[in-house]
């Protein structure tokens, strides 16, 4: 067979993607023990690898590696004041610094921001682990340092015949426990159809598609609202570095992580059926990060998590053999007229439907909707007045930054 015959069966049946598989798991105390002084030890290495790459080069203009980060590691293990870095499995420690060096890869490239040191607070608690630090078998992981396999709750299961490549541990704010299995799965595409469709953000409707079809915004923050205020109180109420502020704060990071699973469940079930149902979806390029300093519509646009909805769409679209297609967010959408073609001088939000001069009465959201769509066919037509899938100001702004090259 040759290479190109090949590569079309290949995309027929489906395409070899690195999938996660996320379940939860109830350490016992001796397990938790362990991982969280993992979680510290992982912390401790990158910050000690970061604050050297620093030095270096701020005092010496010289770039550290990661094969010189890792000689640092085994010297630190040999010192008195780090010996406890080897009560846990080197593994993560390792994997922490090659995390940081794509960090720093990622900053060369200027795509992200300067690495920065990780708190105990604020940053999420996570180790990685590769195969040679873990043992799957028969539905049993069990951990590197660890006597007995870890209780995970298999809520689906993983492909046949196949072994995860890396196990990151987690645990959230909340202290919940939390297992991502890096495997490789093959993805079947979806099958080819001709239906397009046009995808207006928004606040009252969460989505309104080109097809008049509007989904309603279930404000998974604001419905929990009355019972984060009355935990936030009781949080404010409490002597700082006592017991039960921190049984306080537990309380509160649960009502978010409630509030965060519910939100993701939906928008998964939501991009799903959207990519199912529709061979070329057309959105905006939407700006969140600035659209989020108008205070009046900050609460309302992070609870839509429209950047979360995009992502999701991005890898599902490119999974199932979709297409998507991104327009310029300085199309005027919702003040074109999508029957005769001419744009309106003003549209302020607080109207909701128009009527042209040509007669025709729109609905704001719909008539945006269907622009989209329009504008879109037009891009994957000719090519013309749109850049899909670029870089944001969002995105880029993460790209300027005047800290040392590290």
């Amino acid at each position: 067979m040759s290479a190109t015959a090949y590569f079309a069966s290949v995309w027929t049946v489906g395409r070899v993607v690195k999938r996660a598989y996320k379940f939860r798991f109830y350490p016992t105390p001796e397990q938790a023990g362990l991982l969280n002084r993992t979680f510290g030890c992982v912390r401790k290495v990158y910050n000690l690898a970061l604050a050297a790459r620093i030095e270096a080069w701020q005092q010496r203009q010289e770039r550290v590696s990661y094969s010189d980060t890792s000689a640092m590691l085994t010297a630190w293990k040999k010192t008195e004041e780090l010996a406890f870095l080897n009560e846990v499995s080197s593994v993560p420690l390792q994997q922490t610094l090659r995390h940081l060096q794509a960090g720093f890869v990622a900053f060369w490239d200027k795509r992200a921001h300067y690495p920065r040191f990780k708190s105990k607070r604020r940053s999420r608690a996570s180790a990685e682990f590769t195969s040679r630090a873990f043992r799957y078998r028969d539905g049993r992981l069990t951990l590197a340092k660890l006597a007995e396999p870890l209780d995970i709750v298999w809520s689906r299961p993983l492909p046949d015949g196949v072994s995860p490549s890396t196990v990151t541990v987690s645990r959230d704010s909340a202290g919940r426990w939390f297992v991502s299995l890096l495997c490789e799965d093959t993805i079947t595409l979806a099958p080819a159809t001709t239906v397009a469709v046009g995808v207006d953000a928004g606040l009252d409707s969460l989505l309104t598609l080109s097809t008049g079809e509007k989904i309603p915004n279930p404000r998974h923050e604001r419905a929990d609202r009355a019972h984060l205020a009355k935990a936030q109180r009781a949080l404010a109420r409490k002597e700082k570095g006592s017991a039960n502020r921190a049984k306080a704060r537990v309380k509160v990071a649960r009502i978010y992580a409630r509030i965060a699973d519910r939100r993701r469940d939906h928008l998964h079930k939501l991009t799903t059926r959207l990519v199912r149902d529709n061979q070329t979806l057309v959105i905006e390029d939407l700006a969140v990060r600035n659209m989020v300093k108008n205070h009046s519509l900050a609460r309302a646009i992070s609870d839509a998590a429209w950047r979360q909805f995009r992502d999701l769409l991005t890898y599902k679209c490119a999974w199932y053999g979709r297409d998507l297609v991104v327009i310029d967010r300085w199309y005027p959408s919702s003040k074109t007229c999508s029957a005769c073609g001419v744009v309106a001088e003003t549209m302020p939000l607080s109207v909701r439907t128009w009527t042209c001069r040509c007669g025709t009465t729109h609905d704001r959201d719909v008539n945006a909707a269907r622009n989209i769509l329009a504008a879109g066919l037009a891009v994957t037509a000719c090519g013309a007045g749109v850049r899909p899938q670029r870089d944001t100001p969002e995105r880029g702004s993460r790209r300027r930054s005047r800290k040392p090259s590290g």
